[in-house]
């Protein structure tokens, strides 16, 4: 069966590529913020537990589309001032630099959590097995805890990862062309709203589908040595 999708296949093969870059470079950010935001509830020292709850907590307690928003509109007048500071005229914040800030503080914020509890679910007599072998503290993380981290934590990165696959769609609002950017427009156009909303949710199921394959890729070979030593 052939879809008329009036001329609109490149479009929304281009709004394809641009919803990819978007989710790839947001899950870069994520996970530095959300590793860095565990590091910091399962500290000893308390101002850092303060701080990595804070910006869990708040993050997670509002809504995705308001803090594309508010980081997107937030920053239209501290960019300008920036500008005239600088002797850059209309300086402004890309709606994909917006973007890849607020779907990536999201991410981060619900990763520190997984992050957290990958981190409370490591016995602590592998730290001081490190400990005993004269290990740094540097290298105890590196080479005990973070590989042991990353194998437990895969599962729940991968559902937070096809969540921000679908939560690029938010973006559409400040004017990102991405795939429902371009669905939208070609529906204005060809009155066929039924037809693209569909081709865009086949996108969506098709980018899912491939996430759902690399991350099954990724947890075999994360636990490819820990099966091993469990036979």
């Amino acid at each position: 069966m052939n879809i008329d999708l009036y001329g609109f296949g490149p479009a929304l093969a281009a709004g394809t590529l641009m919803t990819v870059q978007l989710a790839l470079t947001a899950l870069c950010l994520g996970l530095v913020l959300g590793l860095l935001g565990a590091l910091a509830k399962t500290s000893p020292y308390k101002p850092l537990q303060w701080l990595g709850g804070f910006y869990s907590t708040l993050v997670r307690g509002v809504p995705e589309l308001l803090w594309v928003l508010l980081i997107y509109f937030g920053t239209v007048s501290l960019m300008s001032k920036l500008g005239e500071l600088l002797g850059i005229p209309g300086l402004e914040l890309s709606a994909f630099t917006a973007g890849v800030i607020a779907l990536g503080l999201c991410f981060g914020a619900y990763a520190t959590e997984v992050f957290r509890g990958a981190i409370l679910a490591i016995p602590k007599g592998h730290r001081e097995a490190g400990l005993a072998l004269g290990l740094s503290k540097g290298r105890i993380f590196t080479r005990l805890i973070l590989p042991q981290m990353w194998r437990i934590a895969l599962p729940g990165l991968g559902n937070l990862f096809m969540i921000l696959m679908k939560d690029t769609a938010l973006v559409s609002v400040i004017g990102l062309e991405e795939i429902m950017r371009h669905s939208q427009v070609a529906v204005t156009v060809s009155k066929q709203p039924f037809t693209f909303y569909m081709v865009a949710a086949l996108i969506y199921l098709g980018l899912t589908i491939l996430a759902m394959i690399g991350m099954h890729l990724l947890e075999k070979r994360a636990a490819r040595g820990f099966a091993r030593a469990n036979q």
